[in-house]
């Protein structure tokens, strides 16, 4: 079920994937943050297969009536502290969907799935 914004000049339709997409670039511009878990394996294998990048990986959207609740599946880095990258992430996510998007976020969840060791650039 799409995210509707009634505005003076007509309506806006958002679906789940625009939202999550959204989320997830905003999410990996974070410190700290080196990934996102994938909870798809099939659809983010095949689309690694076909060469496409998936910034929506990762993330979940749920659209109850007027609240909308996004969970994110993350990986961080290794020696950082995972409780302020996870407030990092969250405050970054709702802060760009409601700048970029329009909507407020009543939850952003957060769920660390694993710690790497970053590779240097």
């Amino acid at each position: 079920m799409p995210k509707t914004l009634e505005t003076g000049l007509g309506t806006v339709t958002i679906l789940e994937d625009v939202i999550a997409t959204v989320a997830g670039i905003a999410a990996m511009d974070c410190y700290g943050l080196v990934g996102m878990a994938s909870r798809h394996q099939v659809k983010d294998s095949l689309t690694e297969l076909l060469g496409r990048d998936n910034p929506g990986r990762g993330v979940e959207v749920r659209l109850h009536g007027e609240q909308v609740e996004v969970d994110l599946h993350i990986i961080v880095s290794y020696g950082t502290n995972i409780y302020e990258v996870a407030q990092n992430v969250r405050d970054k996510v709702r802060y760009v969907l409601n700048e970029t998007v329009g909507i407020e976020v009543d939850k952003v969840n957060i769920f660390v799935q694993g710690v790497r060791v970053a590779s240097e650039r």
